[in-house]
């Protein structure tokens, strides 16, 4: 038999990823039987297996995937804007969630997530591990500001970096619950809030 490629195996993980999206967004987590998926994705129990071997492994992967655009989408930002205030970092973050929200539902999937951490012990450990790596990401931003004055140096970047997710999870929970409309003018405010520095 042909070896499978890597391609191949990516991209039918993503397409179970992505049906599972679809379903979640639909149903939410508990309500979304394996079956369900199964039917969503129009693939065999045996195929979903191969990749994935329960739905809180799925629950995870997409949290694992969600965690990873986030942190990606800031370094994306601040490779693209570098000597940029923090708040036009955070402006141009949140812009960015917002039009891949509209893609993969990113905000709703994040949303139920969260939730599913809290009751969940295993996922509740891997997102602990994915947001402390979040805010170590962070806070290399954060220092390379700081050296440059943009920020100062107290608080500590750590500190800073817990802001910064507090903004990022407040503005998926908005955009899940209400809406993309009632966080349009995200933007300007965090450009108002963290203009650039006078130094």
């Amino acid at each position: 038999m042909p070896k499978v490629s890597d391609r191949y195996r990516d991209a039918r993980r993503e397409h179970i990823l992505n049906a599972a999206r679809r379903a979640f967004l639909r149903h939410g987590f508990h309500a979304t039987s394996m079956n369900d998926l199964f039917a969503e994705a129009k693939l065999s129990s045996g195929a979903v297996y191969r990749y994935f071997p329960g739905k809180e492994d799925i629950v995870l992967a997409i949290a694992e995937d969600n965690m990873r655009e986030v942190a990606q989408l800031i370094r994306t930002v601040t490779e693209e804007r570098p000597g940029e205030s923090i708040g036009t970092v955070l402006a141009a973050a949140v812009e960015l969630i917002t039009l891949k929200n509209q893609d993969t539902g990113l905000a709703g999937i994040g949303v139920q997530a969260w939730s599913e951490s809290l009751s969940n012990p295993r996922i509740g450990m891997a997102f602990g591990q994915m947001l402390s790596t979040l805010r170590t990401e962070l806070a290399e931003v954060i220092s390379r500001h700081q050296r440059t004055a943009a920020l100062p140096a107290d608080p500590s970047a750590e500190a800073l970096a817990g802001v910064m997710i507090g903004v990022l999870v407040g503005h998926l929970l908005q955009l899940a619950l209400l809406g993309p409309e009632a966080v349009a003018d995200t933007p300007t405010a965090l450009k108002a809030l963290w203009p650039p520095s006078d130094h």
